[in-house]
């Protein structure tokens, strides 16, 4: 992966973000930075490397600019999770570089859910996600909210674009290649394969979604979604 800046520099960037905004342990939490940049960035080229918007390649390789906030935000996510998974003791480390990505990008992507290993996100300012099941590809924009209904938390197919400002609460079961419209929201409701969402439950309105891949992704459909759609 093209790097704008070395991971070294990269290192340094987030140590002085978090110094600034919080407080950073240099004698000891630097190594942890170090070790876990490795494993970040490894996740963080396999995401970019399946997006097709032009800004996270270069010259045919996924490219990583920490300065564009879309892709600072996915990176953010994938170390404060890396953080939580890999640090002995625990710290609050991984907290802190959560509260990051909040401050920086508006954006609420906890280290304790897990994101598929290729999402994407669109002005992602104000949107929470919360503790579904996330298949891949899974895309969202500005305003959009997951989150639970009596402690039950929705479960997410593959290929999922969620628009701006729509919600996803409770017990839903989203199928494959579905797109929520802008303002949608779902509570309570299993939506099938293969649909395109309007309006607010109980009076959804599903329409049959004829597209066989997201337009944010390069990577193909599993072969049974293609099957599901052209039947």
């Amino acid at each position: 992966m093209r790097l704008e800046l070395p991971q070294p520099e990269l290192v340094q960037l987030v140590k002085r973000q978090l110094t600034s905004l919080f407080i950073f342990d240099e004698s000891r939490e630097e190594a942890v930075l170090n070790a876990v940049m490795g494993p970040t960035l490894e996740k963080t080229e396999h995401c970019f490397s399946q997006i097709a918007n032009k800004y996270y390649s270069r010259d045919g390789e996924a490219y990583f600019n920490p300065f564009h906030a879309g892709q600072y935000a996915i990176f953010l996510y994938y170390l404060c999770r890396q953080a939580f998974l890999d640090e002995t003791p625990r710290s609050t480390l991984p907290d802190r570089i959560y509260y990051l990505n909040k401050c920086l990008n508006s954006v609420d992507l906890f280290y304790e859910i897990e994101m598929p290993k290729v999402f994407f996100l669109d002005h992602p300012a104000g949107s929470v996600l919360g503790r579904a099941t996330y298949g891949e590809r899974f895309a969202f924009s500005q305003g959009c909210t997951v989150g639970n209904n009596k402690g039950v938390f929705p479960v997410f197919g593959e290929n999922i674009k969620m628009m701006s400002d729509s919600k996803v609460l409770g017990n839903c079961h989203i199928g494959n290649n579905v797109i929520l419209a802008a303002n949608t929201y779902i509570k309570d409701t299993d939506i099938p394969d293969n649909s395109i969402v309007f309006g607010s439950s109980p009076n959804l309105v599903i329409k049959p979604n004829k597209y066989k891949s997201l337009d944010f992704f390069l990577s193909p459909l599993p072969l049974e979604i293609v099957a599901s759609i052209q039947n």
